[in-house]
């Protein structure tokens, strides 16, 4: 058995990967960023705010890792707390009532798993998430730019569209969480990730996912300009649609079909 699905997690958890504000500079005009759940607190992992994407004004939400070591501590290595998910629904009911489109970048191994998180409401706040974004009457659009942790990436991925990256996963655990879980051993993680069936190949084979975006020129300049590009074609097709609501019920009522 090849273990190619372990190889792409470990480039998925890559230190030199973008990260959510790489792409936001990348594709985006004029970014304001806003802070604060306004229940409990800004949380640094998600970060969200106003931008153009050419001359349509988006609201952009992205989970951020951080590039070195002193970011990835204050961004907690992009696992958010309750506040952070708080946020970013709050970002998406005001997008939704100027009506503009949510754009948002997923990266992170899962939410934050601390005992003040699970206090303050950690799964009711991805739930909530999970709930209002379905009906939310807005286009929506996610892109996976590396890992896809759990309910944590769930959380922001109810969308219209959702991409990712060659390099991404998409998983409900993560490979050692699953080896340790079935064998009860964490080595076999390279095992668990080939069942999984995590890799951006795997989710659109399954229908999870409406594309995977090759990372061949991802250090071109291009790369950003041809997503750029693609993501103001889907907001054509997506805007004004009377039966996006419709639409989005039936493409997640699709996933695990047999027929």
């Amino acid at each position: 058995m090849t273990m190619e699905a372990y190889e792409i997690v470990k480039k998925a958890r890559s230190s030199g990967r973008y990260t959510g504000i790489d792409f936001i500079k990348g594709i985006f005009n004029h970014f304001f960023e806003l802070h604060g759940d306004r229940r409990f607190a800004d949380d640094s992992a998600v970060i969200g705010g106003l931008a153009y994407l050419e001359e349509q004004p988006v609201t952009v939400i992205a989970i951020e890792k951080g590039h070195n070591a002193r970011e990835r501590m204050q961004r907690l290595f992009g696992a958010p707390n309750p506040e952070g998910y708080r946020k970013a629904l709050r970002l998406m009911k005001q997008a939704e009532k100027f009506k503009r489109p949510v754009i948002c970048f997923v990266d992170t191994s899962g939410a934050y798993c601390g005992i003040g998180a699970e206090e303050r409401g950690q799964g009711q706040a991805i739930a909530e998430n999970l709930c209002e974004m379905m009906t939310l009457n807005t286009p929506v659009i996610t892109v996976l730019i590396g890992e896809g942790g759990s309910g944590g990436a769930l959380a922001l991925s109810v969308a219209d569209r959702v991409y990712m990256l060659e390099n991404a996963v998409y998983s409900v655990i993560s490979p050692e969480g699953c080896a340790s879980i079935l064998w009860k051993d964490s080595a076999k993680a390279p095992e668990a990730a080939e069942c999984l069936k995590l890799t951006a190949k795997d989710a659109l084979s399954l229908g999870i996912i409406e594309d995977m975006i090759s990372e061949d020129n991802i250090d071109q300049p291009e790369f950003f300009s041809e997503l750029k590009d693609q993501l103001v074609h889907e907001l054509g097709v997506l805007k004004g649609d009377p039966q996006l609501l419709d639409k989005r019920y039936e493409r997640f009522r699709r996933i695990g079909r047999t027929e």
